[in-house]
């Protein structure tokens, strides 16, 4: 662990973003998602400028944030390892829709979005503010709405993705 950077080191859950415009879904990892205030329950939730997620969300006031569970694990290759831009995620994401209920990524409906019922959590965001912050945009949001898993579902982090090898960090 002696070579890593310092920001490299922590475990952190494993988010997606799910936008929507225009009728279309996309999602996107997200790893920069940090609570800031417990009253009311807020978050910062950091969008790399370059994607898809960044320019539909700009577009939007609302959100939703899913920490994805260990079983979703290989859709990071999907959700992050592509871009919105040069690949349709929201076409990829309908072909799952039509997979089974008990598959990871199957997708529900969730308060007029398009989510990973898997999921181990999701959190509605209402976008209150946005500052620059280097080469991601810096949401501050509050949670207006939430829902936990009722399945036993265990969440994705970091080191999980890095012991199955599927990030470099």
């Amino acid at each position: 662990m002696g070579n890593k950077k310092p920001w490299n080191i922590p475990d952190v859950p494993i988010y997606s973003v799910v936008t929507q415009h225009e009728g279309k879904v996309n999602m996107n990892i997200c790893t920069y998602v940090t609570p800031v205030s417990m009253k009311p329950k807020r978050y910062i939730v950091a969008v790399y400028y370059p994607t898809l997620t960044y320019q539909n969300i700009t577009q939007s006031t609302q959100f939703v944030l899913q920490l994805l569970s260990e079983s979703q694990a290989n859709i990071v290759r999907y959700l992050g390892q592509k871009s919105g831009l040069n690949f349709d995620k929201n076409q990829w994401l309908q072909q799952q829709k039509l997979k089974l209920p008990e598959h990871p990524y199957f997708m529900e409906n969730w308060l007029g979005f398009q989510v990973l019922s898997h999921a181990k959590a999701h959190l509605m965001m209402n976008i209150l503010d946005s500052w620059e912050g280097g080469d991601h945009q810096l949401f501050l949001c509050e949670v207006v709405k939430y829902k936990v898993s009722s399945m036993n579902v265990k969440e994705l982090t970091l080191n999980y993705l890095r012991d199955k090898k599927l990030v470099r960090m």
